[in-house]
């Protein structure tokens, strides 16, 4: 059963927020000068070297039961690859900021997938409520670009791409709650990302050519540095590394409704994070579309409204958590 989130959960989660957020300025930065694929991979096998030295000095037991690994697989195809090609190709044609905003609709497919899959995350008024009350926000934000007022160059292929990343975050949220139980949050972590960099790599190497690009000329945001090698430090450590770690933890301990929260942040982290390394405009949208997020975020997560109105009847017998034989 998932746990009422701490005060410490909620900074672990503010702090996904700043690390996932960030992750769009990066790779609008990336992709000037790398392969989609190429960028990813790079990404992936910072994060994968970080979550295998953690593994290593904890000494963290390897699942025993082989179908947790199938698990895995899935997981790293569907919460990693597929949304990291949808959102790296995205970004050759839309402004960071507006990635970060259409990924606010995870939550919403959350809720949905939850409420089919998940026993213990029924859809309830307040849950409803609040997220309809943020995704309000998350229009308010988005509503310059959808009026053809944004001064972005964004088609309707790459917003579409967007849109299915969110699902396939969704979804793999809920499957991760659903199949991969019973063990620490940097394994799951180690695994998915290990089995994405392998995946991403072979394609990389086969369609495009993955050593060209990263010594480009041109303004770098680090003096001396290529735009290239800042973009997949910042990506691999934090985006690829670290958030992983911190997903899974809050994911095991606080549910897949509460933990896609974290989308709500996205939007927020996306346009100030936009603004202050492009100088992108912060305007009254940002204010107005903060308060609704929040409100929504306090509304979901309120003791009042639990009257469930749909979700997945609970098991007559449990389960023993998978990855435990």
């Amino acid at each position: 059963m998932i746990a009422r989130p701490t005060r410490t959960d909620w900074l672990i989660l503010l702090a996904l927020g700043f690390m996932w957020g960030t992750s769009y300025v990066f790779i609008r930065l990336g992709v000037e000068t790398l392969g989609t694929f190429t960028l990813i991979a790079a990404r992936l096998g910072i994060g994968l070297a970080l979550l295998v030295t953690v593994v290593f000095l904890a000494k963290e037991p390897l699942p025993r039961n082989p179908r947790i690994y199938g698990h895995l697989v899935v997981m790293a195809v569907v919460n990693i690859v597929l949304p990291f090609a949808l959102i790296t190709t995205a970004e050759r044609s839309v402004d960071s900021n507006l990635a970060a905003i259409i990924n606010g609709s995870v939550p919403l497919f959350v809720i949905f997938f939850a409420a089919l899959f998940l026993h213990d995350e029924p859809l309830t008024v307040n849950r409803l409520g609040g997220l309809v009350i943020g995704y309000l926000g998350v229009i308010i934000l988005v509503s310059k670009s959808l009026l053809g007022g944004g001064g972005t160059e964004s088609s309707v292929s790459a917003e579409l791409a967007l849109v299915g990343s969110a699902i396939a975050y969704g979804a793999g949220a809920v499957y991760a709650r659903r199949n991969v139980r019973g063990l620490r949050p940097m394994i799951p972590a180690l695994f998915q990302v290990g089995f994405a960099f392998v995946i991403v790599a072979v394609i990389a190497l086969v369609t495009e050519q993955p050593f060209a690009g990263w010594t480009t000329a041109g303004e770098s945001l680090v003096p001396g540095v290529p735009n290239a090698i800042v973009a997949v430090v910042w990506l691999g450590l934090l985006g690829s590394g670290f958030a992983y770690l911190a997903n899974f933890r809050l994911l095991a301990r606080i549910g897949a409704t509460r933990t896609s929260l974290v989308a709500y942040l996205l939007p927020v982290v996306g346009i100030v994070s936009g603004a202050l390394m492009f100088g992108e405009r912060v305007d009254e949208r940002l204010i107005a579309g903060t308060i609704l997020i929040l409100a929504g975020v306090a509304l979901v997560n309120s003791h009042r409204g639990q009257r469930r109105l749909f979700g997945r009847a609970a098991p007559a017998v449990s389960e023993p958590p998978a990855g435990q034989s």
